[in-house]
């Protein structure tokens, strides 16, 4: 087990994990199980911060700073290894920089007083202030900071205090656990041509897969993709019919399933989130990203050109969609914290409107599409403790909702 170096004079001392006994010992320093219930349990379903499926060796040490609640992450050559959100929050520190301690480390809010910390990162790809989802790539494993050697420093935090770690539900206990950080992420298209967009899920496992609700038949399986890209659909080709695409937060880069062929697009940033409609009205779509740092839109053109759009703030999701049926993709935001979208539409003379609407419930994920097929893209959300998606059946973007359609489509986390 490869550790981190808490002070001067640091030296090498043997581990033993015991879980049958709840004991782990470390130079005859014990941590008592017993002890242990008295702290805290955080309410966040964590994760293993890993790809799913892949297994990981976790030491816990008594000396170990700030806390024996820390736990240590290694597997066979680890540097480098994609290190993901336990849990989805809010990232409240992207220290890319570090030298001493934690080195280059990544803090996500999850909202209830609760915390997970990430470091020794040997690179960071978020900034503060951004929404993560569960399972969303934050940085590679490296030996940043005090550290001996690669591997992840990894704490689950309820307030100030480092607390037992659990995973999926169970107190951490076992030197070698596989993740199932395997997490859904909701989407919606018209993935065959009759207009009225279907919903579906791409899962994060290896490799990735869109999965497409189909009414009455069996879900349309599609391998596209890595568990760590960002998902989305795109008409990439004008046929009128929505196919897949991933964009890679290392890479910087676009990859789209048109039928002519695979294309790969480079734009953006590592912390950037990717977007895609059709700017222009052509009926081809094209690609973008939403940069949280900014709260700004970067929509590119098919020649390459950028128009910079300004919407929200640095923790909301970005959306897309044509919330005025003009055939043109407008831009907005949605902000899990209050539920409320923020649409964006520009009219047949260049004017640009604002409107916020209040939809689905505190911690959705945003879904929007026409469900109706009527070429106005309608509101939705997907709760990820039901996998339910929330269909507006208002009849425009920004209208009074009717009692809005459920569709249980996904895993639920």
């Amino acid at each position: 087990m490869r550790v981190s170096r808490q002070a001067k004079g640091f030296r090498a001392l043997a581990v033993l994990i015991v879980p049958a006994a709840g004991l782990a010992l470390l130079g005859g320093t014990p941590v008592n199980a017993a002890s242990r219930k008295a702290e805290p349990v955080p309410v966040t379903r964590y994760q293993l911060p890993f790809l799913c499926q892949q297994a990981w060796s976790g030491g816990l040490r008594a000396r170990h700073s700030p806390s024996p609640n820390a736990i240590d992450f290694n597997r066979t050559a680890d540097e480098g290894k994609p290190v993901l959100a336990a849990a989805a929050g809010v990232v409240v520190t992207a220290n890319a920089t570090g030298r001493a301690g934690y080195g280059r480390y990544v803090v996500i809010d999850h909202g209830n007083g609760e915390s997970s910390l990430y470091a020794h990162l040997k690179r960071v790809l978020v900034k503060t202030g951004a929404t993560i989802d569960q399972g969303a790539l934050l940085g590679v494993v490296g030996s940043t900071g005090n550290s001996t050697a690669p591997h992840l420093h990894f704490e689950q935090k309820v307030g100030r205090q480092v607390v037992p770690a659990y995973f999926s539900g169970l107190p951490f206990s076992s030197s070698t656990l596989a993740s199932t950080n395997c997490a859904d992420v909701p989407l919606a298209g018209n993935t065959d041509g009759d207009r009225v967009a279907e919903v579906a899920v791409f899962r994060r496992t290896q490799p990735a897969t869109f999965i497409v609700h189909a009414l009455g038949t069996a879900p349309r399986v599609v391998p596209f993709g890595t568990a760590t890209d960002e998902p989305l659909l795109g008409d990439w080709n004008g046929d009128g019919v929505a196919e897949p695409g991933v964009w890679s937060p290392r890479g910087r880069r676009f990859k789209l399933a048109a039928p002519g062929g695979v294309v790969n697009l480079k734009l953006g940033m590592s912390s950037d989130r990717p977007v895609a409609g059709d700017w222009n009205g052509d009926g081809t779509w094209e690609v973008g990203v939403f940069r949280p740092s900014r709260a700004m839109f970067r929509l590119r053109a098919t020649t390459g050109a950028l128009t910079n759009v300004s919407l929200g703030n640095a923790d909301d999701v970005p959306v897309t969609a044509d919330w005025n049926g003009d055939g043109r993709t407008d831009v907005g935001v949605y902000d899990r914290a209050t539920a409320v979208f923020t649409l964006r539409s520009v009219d047949a003379a260049g004017l640009a409107a604002i409107s916020t609407v209040q939809f689905g419930a505190v911690g959705d994920l945003p879904a929007v599409g026409d469900w109706d097929g009527d070429g106005t893209t309608d509101l939705g959300t997907w709760t990820p403790t039901t996998a339910v998606f929330n269909q507006s059946q208002s009849p425009d973007a920004a209208g009074a909702d009717r009692a809005p359609a459920a569709v249980q489509f996904g895993n639920p986390r």
